[in-house]
């Protein structure tokens, strides 16, 4: 694997022991740092090679490129059961990356682990906490201002534990971790569910909870499922209107939001020469949306070229001398195989409501009017991880100066997100900024804001329906600006800047023409960019704080009556007995993503206040009772409150309560608020149909049970006022169903199987309360 040779590295305990195999010298006699910020941690494709001959003499087959990342990370190769989609995989990733919201439950966590430094190079982003309204300069100088007891504490505790610390208006998380960090071969998890973006430089990026964040901080094996691998294979060659965000909305259409579920999607094939290395990159950011656990391409020229324009020549030629190991070996075999003629893809439009309802330009206004969706665009939105790259910035912005030329703007309102400081830096010195705003833009801060629901926006009023167009990657209910009627369509930023302009669904920029200030009619020419900027990229600010050597003096003040910050107390440990008489809290009817567990938003800044933030519990999620949400029967006081509430009614009278859910349940995000928020609440089992991979571990991780029906079928038998025990707990075992009965108020009982796919180890941390409570006893244990 890329082992991290790190020469100042101190352990406090045994197990926090950083492996090291193989020699140091990795390039001639020249070591390549990992990034320029890291000068004493390196790349070792040396183990990589060794793991994989290990792996192979044991597979002897051909091996896809994800294989071989995945597989040459690790812990025992010569041991390791290896069987997609069946087996547990220990692995040991290069490095961690956490944006600001998931980073402070991640520290709180790593702190209550007691050790001194991370094991591994790790980094805090502060991205997700800056509420978009009146633009770049004022959005971020008040996030400054209303998160400074936040991003103290994450700039402290990284500062104490040895982890590199980007600053507010750096950029956002995964445009950072491109430029800086991601390269051929690398095996990174990041806290953030579109963490995948780093596939666009062949590398296996994977978006986690912060629990597992923390087993890797500490040292400790990261557990990950074998994942299956489905191929997508490219022909032909992207040209015109076409662009690479089409490519994932249209595997999207294919596979569906749950149909990469415990899978790597591959790219391979002759049309992946046509892409750039950021359109990659959006490909694979946009894979979380189909469920995917990540997304790679295999390495070639264009990251090569990526790679030097950004500074890491050494790690391009680096990666040429072992392209072997990083591309797919000849014949690899793949789970599932799609084929994509990128000659003959049209431009997509995708949504409302779901990232997977695909549209092509010529057919969304006709089903706009079919379906009662509102066709005038209120909003059009540019940029966001997906879709902020340098290329991204320079097609939109040749759209832009078209319209000019003709006297036309913007018809809707016009926003503009930079991915990061440097590529904001670099528009205004290249004036790609100057036709954007000419036009009607608005340009936001360097950060994730309405893509992630930061964004105040007191003209349009809760409940009112309205439409916007956005180059994001995820256009859930409520999602950007949390009004459920808000109608939101993901397209390419060339589509969403041509749209912009004629303010319409029903505007089709291949066919249809605009008027101009003089009254002639014009259509637009098909937008032209450069890949890369021809003077390299401007870094602007610098926005990142290194680690002092030796962090140890530096101290942690938590003020106990804090509303953002919450020291953590440990979860119970189980009793060793079957869960009995347990409430049903909520039967939740259709979809059921992180953002109805925990809604974002607002809620953003109680992201380190696990009890404060618990109020957002369920509040999205429908009841099946009554088709409302944040509406549900107190069973013990027989009155409707919210979710919430009835949830600490329970907890407060000892009283266990499980919740029931149906298809690919906890879909969307990485957020593993939407498993501590059940458990800290008195939650002990999520029964479902099928679940979500991130969700499903960051579950397991919190100490909660994970259930899905052996028949979907028996979530018809549950009523909302049963009474749940969960037999056979004292026998939980790897592959063993565990008995549900149903004790209906009518005196009538229901029984049935419910399946789980808890290993071994997994079983030991619901044991043992959560993986944190079982890391705490391995670590006592050492001492």
């Amino acid at each position: 694997m890329l082992r991290v040779i790190r020469k100042d590295f101190q352990t406090a305990v045994q197990l926090q022991k950083r492996w090291i195999s193989g020699s140091s010298v990795v390039f001639g006699k020249k070591e390549v740092p990992m990034s320029k910020f890291e000068k004493n941690s390196f790349i070792d494709y040396g183990s990589l090679e060794g793991n994989l001959e290990v792996v192979k003499a044991r597979l002897n087959r051909p091996l896809t490129v994800a294989e071989k990342i995945v597989y040459g990370h690790l812990d025992d190769p010569q041991n390791q059961v290896i069987e997609r989609g069946v087996s547990y995989l220990k692995l040991r990733p290069d490095r961690v990356a956490m944006q600001d919201a998931t980073a402070q439950m991640a520290m709180l966590q790593f702190i209550s682990s007691g050790l001194s430094k991370v094991a591994v190079p790790s980094t805090i982003h502060c991205d997700h906490l800056i509420e978009a309204q009146l633009g770049a300069d004022k959005d971020l100088q008040k996030a400054k201002e209303v998160n400074s007891e936040v991003y103290n504490f994450l700039q402290s505790s990284a500062a104490k534990y040895g982890v590199g610390f980007w600053k507010p208006g750096s950029g956002i998380i995964h445009q950072i971790v491109l430029e800086n960090y991601a390269f051929p071969g690398l095996l990174l998890i990041g806290t953030d569910s579109h963490t995948p973006n780093g596939g666009g430089l062949g590398g296996v990026c994977i978006g986690v909870g912060g629990a597992d964040a923390v087993d890797v901080m500490a040292g400790l094996p990261w557990e990950l499922k074998c994942p299956k691998v489905i191929g997508v294979h490219l022909i032909g060659k992207l040209d015109g209107w076409t662009v690479p965000k089409d490519v994932i909305l249209k595997v999207a259409d294919i596979l569906t939001v749950a149909g990469g579920t415990g899978a790597i999607i591959e790219y391979h094939g002759p049309g992946v020469d046509s892409i750039s290395c950021t359109g990659m990159a959006t490909i694979c950011n946009m894979g979380a949306e189909i469920g995917a656990t990540t997304s790679l391409f295999p390495f070639n020229d264009r990251m090569s070229k990526y790679l030097k324009v950004t500074g890491r020549s050494a790690i391009a030629e680096l990666a040429a001398k072992h392209r072997h190991n990083l591309v797919p070996d000849e014949g690899a075999e793949y789970d599932k195989v799609i084929e994509i003629n990128l000659s003959e893809l049209e431009p997509h439009i995708n949504g409302p409501f779901t990232p997977d309802l695909a549209h092509t330009l010529d057919k969304v206004g006709q089903r706009a009017k079919e379906k009662d969706w509102p066709e005038d665009i209120k909003t059009a939105l540019i940029g966001s991880c997906t879709n902020s790259s340098y290329e991204d910035m320079t097609r939109a912005a040749s759209i832009a100066k078209q319209a000019l030329e003709k006297g036309v703007k913007a018809k809707c309102q016009f926003v503009v997100t930079p991915g990061s400081e440097q590529i904001r830096a670099t528009m205004e010195r290249d004036g790609l900024d100057k036709p954007l705003e000419a036009i009607g833009a608005t340009v936001l801060a360097n950060a994730c804001g309405p893509c992630i629901g930061q964004w105040n926006r007191p003209e349009v009023k809760k409940g009112e329906k309205n439409t916007i167009v956005t180059s994001y990657n995820r256009n859930f209910t409520g999602r950007n600006d949390g009004n459920p009627a808000t109608h939101c369509f993901v397209a390419s930023p060339e589509i969403v800047t041509a749209m912009a302009l004629q303010g319409t669904l029903n505007f089709n920029p291949l066919s249809d023409s605009l008027t101009s200030a003089s009254g002639e009619q014009f259509q637009l020419k098909p937008p032209y960019g450069d890949e890369l900027p021809s003077r390299g990229f401007d870094p602007g600010e610098d926005t990142f704080l290194a680690p002092p050597q030796d962090g140890s003096g530096i101290a942690l003040d938590v003020d106990p009556n804090s509303k953002r910050l919450q020291l953590l107390s440990a979860f119970d440990a189980w009793n060793g007995k079957d869960i009995e008489d347990a409430l049903v809290l909520i039967k939740i009817a259709g979809k059921c993503t992180t953002d109805h567990i925990s809604a974002a938003g607002q809620w953003l800044k109680y992201r380190g206040h696990l009890d404060n933030i618990s109020e957002n519990l369920f509040i999205s999620a429908v009841n099946s009772e009554n088709g409302e949400a944040n509406k549900v029967k107190n069973q013990l006081s027989g009155e409707y409150s919210g979710v919430p509430s009835t949830a600490r009614s329970y907890k407060a009278k000892g009283i266990p309560w499980v919740v029931f859910g149906e298809e690919n349940y906890g879909e969307g995000s990485s957020r593993e608020h939407a498993a501590l928020e059940p458990r800290h609440l008195g939650g002990r089992a999520i029964i479902v149909k099928s679940f979500a991979r991130i969700h499903e571990t960051n579950l397991k991780k919190q100490g909660m049970l994970p259930f899905t029906f052996s028949d979907p079928k028996d979530y018809e038998k549950v009523r909302p006022d049963d009474r749940v025990s969960l037999i056979g707990l004292s026998e939980l075992a790897p592959g063993k169903p565990v008995k549900c009965v149903l004790k209906h108020q009518d005196g009538k009982q229901d029984e049935f199987l419910l399946n789980h796919t808890l290993n071994e180890g997994q079983i030991e941390w619901f044991k043992a309360g959560s993986a944190l409570n079982h890391m705490a006893k391995l670590f006592a244990s050492q001492k």
